[in-house]
């Protein structure tokens, strides 16, 4: 029964730290990038804390949305936005975080200053 106690114990532990996981982001060359190194943007039109997103639909196609998982939970600058779908995602200091879609490997940054309204996040 002991036994059983700890392995319980440590199951629980290990769900625990998953849903506080850090955001998969990270900082190359001073730009954030998804874990895979692909650039991450901003859209101008988002308001930065409001919790959503106007990025849906088409938009969304052509700027995919770093999400979120179920479990994940905000930690330090980074939150969760609720999408229009239900669905969570990312953001860094209240702003939804997005991929070009036009960005076709670990590096690329043809997004930046888009339409004058998509920007490279630069922690």
């Amino acid at each position: 029964m002991r036994k059983l106690f700890h392995v319980l114990t440590a199951t629980l532990l290990m769900a625990g730290s998953a849903a506080m996981a850090a955001p998969p982001t990270k900082v190359v060359d001073g730009i954030l990038v998804g874990t895979d190194g692909m650039t991450l943007y901003t859209f101008d039109r988002d308001t930065a804390g409001n919790g959503k997103s106007v990025c849906n639909g088409g938009c969304a196609t052509a700027w995919p949305p770093l999400m979120a998982a179920d479990t994940d939970t905000p930690a330090g600058d980074y939150t969760l936005v609720v999408r229009d779908d239900g669905k969570k995602q990312w953001a860094y200091k209240g702003k939804p975080l997005y991929y070009f879609n036009q960005d076709t490997k670990a590096g690329d940054k043809t997004g930046d200053n888009y339409n004058k309204v998509w920007q490279l996040v630069r922690p």
